[in-house]
């Protein structure tokens, strides 16, 4: 390698790059189970997540009509399910924080209706050969997926479940963070040592909760404030905000990296670095194929690489097969020379 190739990165990436030719492998979470090969949010999902080398599974939550912490990545459940074909008459429009919606919500089914409907793919350009099969699983139903595993695996599984919409739900009188921790603390999660990371979006939600639990909790940031059309990159100021009340955050690739093409000339913006000055672990979103991927140059591999070393606590994907592949794998340094 060229030296002068070196000269325009920044040096504490130049640093890492010469000092050591392996590093640090980052933990590997579910997105969702394997949702790249089975419908997401599903017992089949998560089973095949965990078979396949994931270190935790991420578990999005929410709330039935009578109370039930079900898995599913929105309130809305009709673009996931056959909810329209076998309760057509439950489609109406909604408000979720501050955006109209409409279509089928778990808000409007008990736990019993809900077991009545199958799963579907949601993403268009995955394999739909799955559909119909499975039924939406339960919070204690993956508890329980969770356990069986890790009593007959060396290699023992984590849970990251997600509080979605957390204002929504206090409004329709089913909050869901009580609900959450009174599942995890019967299962055994009780101390920041337990494979148990409790995230969201709303710091409002999590901010309690580091008063309640010992739990660890992640407060995860958006891909960009609305007001503006660039990543969003907290300050400072703002990560010894989270790390008050959260010992990890959730950011999107293009907070790691300006372009999500991840160039060899593309700077990492040193978001890892400042955030573990602030006691602030990184897990990175979403690591996945698409077919749009390689009409920008953007190699899943290289995004997981290169992540890796700028030092990320954890990669979350669909495909946890092809992430632990990669991080095996000989390490190319992807540098334009």
């Amino acid at each position: 390698m060229r030296m002068r190739s070196l000269l325009p990165l920044p040096l504490g990436l130049v640093l890492c790059f010469l000092s050591c030719s392996s590093y640090a492998k980052p933990l590997i979470i579910a997105h969702r189970g394997a949702s790249g090969y089975r419908p997401e949010h599903t017992l089949a999902s998560y089973a095949l997540g965990m078979e396949q080398g994931a270190d935790y599974i991420e578990v999005d939550l929410v709330a039935t009509g009578d109370g039930v912490l079900i898995c599913r990545h929105d309130c809305e459940i009709g673009s996931t399910t056959d909810a329209e074909e076998k309760f057509p008459r439950k489609k109406r429009t909604v408000i979720i924080d501050g955006k109209k919606e409409r279509g089928f919500f778990a808000q409007d089914f008990t736990l019993d209706e809900i077991k009545l409907l199958r799963t579907r793919e949601r993403i268009p350009f995955r394999s739909t050969r799955f559909d119909g099969q499975f039924s939406i699983p339960t919070f204690e139903e993956i508890l329980q997926l969770v356990e069986k595993y890790n009593k007959t695996s060396e290699n023992k599984v984590g849970i990251c479940p997600e509080i979605k919409h957390p204002v929504y739900h206090q409004k329709q009188g089913l909050p869901l963070e009580g609900r959450l921790l009174a599942l995890l603390h019967k299962s055994g999660y009780q101390s920041a040592d337990d494979l148990c990371v409790i995230q969201s979006f709303d710091a409002q939600s999590l901010k309690p909760r580091a008063k309640k639990t010992d739990l660890r909790l992640l407060q995860l940031l958006p891909p960009k404030l609305e007001e503006s059309p660039l990543p969003f990159v907290p300050s400072d100021a703002q990560l010894k905000e989270i790390s008050e009340y959260a010992s990890l955050i959730g950011v999107h690739k293009k907070s790691i990296f300006a372009d999500a093409a991840l160039r060899g000339d593309n700077a990492p913006t040193e978001l890892i670095a400042r955030a573990k000055r602030q006691g602030c672990r990184t897990w990175i979103y979403t690591f996945r194929e698409t077919p749009l991927s390689a009409l920008f140059g953007a190699s899943m591999e290289r995004e997981i690489r290169r992540s890796a070393r700028l030092g990320a606590d954890g990669l979350i994907t669909d495909f946890p097969d092809l992430v632990r592949r990669a991080l095996a794998e000989e390490d190319p340094v992807d540098l334009q020379e």
